[in-house]
């Protein structure tokens, strides 16, 4: 006569293993969360782009993907950033900040120069051909208004600007995010400057 307590060992019975349904419960749980978690962050914080277009070279090539910082951030001369919309221009673009609210740019257009509040910006870290000699649609200097930025594209001679009534001086409300890495092409992969 056998021992019931053998038996259970045996069969499995108390062997202190979780069902398989607990198992793949859990695990389904730990994914839903994770899918959450990673949604929430490319919603609120984060996002990938397509750059389309040659208005940023030699800085960001078309077919570009970059990543964008959407956390609040109050934008700054110097910074790529993508705005959803302008005055005349229904798609997105890609674009430098130049010169933030209560700034005065002034452009130069026989020499090619770019002041902000007087001080010429040495741009040759950024821009294709290092001058800014195509015709604007304004009358400079200008200054940007409250709430407002002033951006140029870093191949100016093809870039749809500030310097254009199409985009003109850019509210921040409509500024997606601060581009911060080229995440594809591999080759490419790096950060912004």
């Amino acid at each position: 006569m056998r021992d019931r307590s053998e038996e259970s060992v045996k069969t499995g019975k108390d062997s202190g293993r979780e069902p398989f349904s607990e198992n793949c419960y859990e695990w389904m749980e730990a994914l839903i969360s994770a899918v959450i978690i990673i949604v929430v962050v490319f919603t609120f914080f984060f996002r990938i782009v397509n750059v389309s277009g040659p208005s940023m070279l030699p800085t960001l090539e078309s077919g570009d993907r970059v990543l964008i910082s959407s956390a609040l951030h109050k934008p700054e001369a110097g910074d790529v950033v993508v705005i959803t919309r302008t005055q005349g221009l229904s798609q997105p673009i890609i674009k430098r900040i130049i010169a933030t609210a209560g700034q005065t740019v002034d452009i130069d257009f026989e020499k090619g120069d770019v002041y902000v509040d007087g001080v010429l910006l040495d741009e040759s870290a950024y821009i294709e051909n290092g001058i800014t000699t195509q015709p604007s649609d304004y009358t400079f200097p200008l200054t940007v208004p409250e709430g407002c930025v002033f951006v140029l594209g870093d191949n100016r001679a093809v870039s749809n600007d500030s310097r254009s009534d199409d985009v003109g001086m850019v509210d921040e409300r409509y500024i997606m995010g601060t581009a911060e890495w080229i995440v594809f092409p591999f080759q490419r992969f790096g950060r912004i400057e």
